[in-house]
């Protein structure tokens, strides 16, 4: 699901910091109920690190969220991402990273680089407080740890699915673009590609 942002929050990334106060601000939109659940949000960076998207990727349980490499990195295609950075809220308050989050993070750092697409940092946030695994060091040691290294099957694979991805996100725009010179309102539009509003408005 793709998070609308103000124009305001379509900033140039320069730190966690600034990332954990848009984050923040779109965790703190949902109402209580929600909050208690875990989030895991992708959010897109140009070559400037300014914001191209930030898309929710999955909607969990209290301590616990599903996401796989092909949702989290298809948008990244699709809008062109060079970068990447992760994000999801611990509702209990506590925002160490867990075994299983360093997992996640290393598992998506590698898929990343063979389809370049740099995942720069994850950040583990809750409605007051966030932690940055790039400022603690841990995207570094990830990044050398050797493990979930890619063998030449699966990076073939992973070349074809990102082809793949591109080419159907062109059909997408093509038909999105007849039907917006023939007058088909956006809703219809969406319905029928399953592109955003803003990616519509846009052509």
């Amino acid at each position: 699901m793709n998070v609308r942002l103000s124009k305001e929050q379509k900033i140039q990334i320069l730190n966690s910091t600034d990332v954990y106060k848009i984050m923040q601000q779109v965790l703190l939109r949902e109402n209580k109920i929600r909050r208690n659940q875990e989030h895991f949000w992708v959010v897109g960076l140009d070559n400037a690190n300014k914001i191209l998207f930030i898309e929710l990727i999955g909607l969990g349980a209290v301590n616990r969220v599903n996401a796989n490499p092909p949702d989290v990195f298809r948008m990244g295609i699709y809008k062109l991402a060079i970068k990447m950075i992760l994000v999801h809220n611990h509702p209990s308050g506590n925002i160490e990273p867990s075994e299983a989050d360093k997992t996640f993070t290393d598992k998506l750092l590698k898929v990343g680089k063979l389809i370049n697409i740099e995942v720069v940092d994850h950040l583990i946030i809750s409605e007051e407080k966030y932690t940055s695994l790039a400022d603690n060091g841990v995207i570094t040691k990830l990044q050398n740890s050797g493990a979930f290294e890619i063998v030449d099957k699966e990076k073939k694979d992973l070349e074809e699915w990102r082809i793949k991805t591109e080419k159907e996100y062109s059909v997408k725009i093509d038909i999105a673009k007849k039907m917006v010179e023939d007058g088909i309102d956006f809703d219809t539009i969406k319905k029928y590609t399953g592109l955003t509003k803003w990616d519509i408005k846009k052509l």
